[in-house]
């Protein structure tokens, strides 16, 4: 697997988001949506609903979701979202993922990403690849992923 591409910006503005969600204790997601599967092209904020331990896209996000997939001409490449404490992917991770397609990632941050900065993220993040046989496995973020 060739390392996708993510910009600074993209970084940035994910790291931006996840700390607004800590600010007030609560886990947040945010989508890399990209044209082909090189290069991340889009971040994309679904509307959620958040907690301390939780982050939830109902229905209505999800059609959203879809139909600026489809407009676009995207597709889903990663999801990103922090944890209160340790990052790792939990059994809600694994069940809820957004991503399903072999060779998604999904990136956890620790501590509400608070830590969090472009030039420590991919060594901060627990990264996770979905395998062909749709087990999500752990992976080096510098391995998969070049921020540029």
């Amino acid at each position: 697997m060739s390392r996708i591409k993510v910009g600074r910006s993209v970084v940035a503005s994910t790291i931006e988001r996840l700390q607004d969600g800590g600010r007030i204790g609560h886990e947040r997601a945010v989508l890399w949506l990209g044209k082909g599967v090189e290069r991340i092209d889009e971040l994309y904020e679904p509307r959620q609903q958040t907690r301390a331990d939780q982050f939830y896209f109902d229905s209505q996000s999800m059609q959203m979701l879809f139909a600026h997939l489809r407009e676009n001409r995207l597709r889903v490449l990663a999801q990103v979202h922090s944890h209160p404490g340790r990052a790792f992917h939990s059994e809600a991770d694994n069940e809820w993922a957004i991503v399903r397609h072999a060779g998604a990632l999904s990136l956890v941050l620790p501590r509400f990403a608070q830590e969090a900065a472009v030039d420590n993220f991919l060594s901060l993040a627990a990264t996770y690849v979905l395998s062909t046989g749709n087990d999500w496995e752990e992976a080096l973020g510098a391995t998969v992923l070049e921020v540029c």
